[in-house]
């Protein structure tokens, strides 16, 4: 089986630099590193008082919080079109 190529992207997240190895594009990296670095934001502006480890925790249980929200939903919507389509 043929290794994907690997893409490195260097992103800011909360004002630190890091470099991103995947095999997503270029741009779906960057993406993503803006999605956290907003919810870091986010974060902040609510708690300022939180140093970066707990911030970067309370970001992590957020976006997963989200996930798993729209996976449900995803979830459901399936079984309701499996339904349908079995009726």
């Amino acid at each position: 089986m043929a290794e994907q190529q690997k893409t490195r992207v260097t992103v800011d997240i909360y004002g630190q630099q890091y470099t991103i190895v995947g095999t997503e594009s270029s741009s779906h990296i960057r993406l993503v590193a803006s999605i956290v670095d907003d919810k870091m934001r986010e974060i902040s502006e609510k708690n300022p008082t939180l140093d970066i480890s707990k911030l970067a925790v309370l970001t992590a249980i957020n976006i997963v919080h989200d996930y798993i929200k729209l996976k449900e939903e995803y979830d459901r919507l399936l079984q309701k079109l499996h339904k349908e389509k079995d009726e």
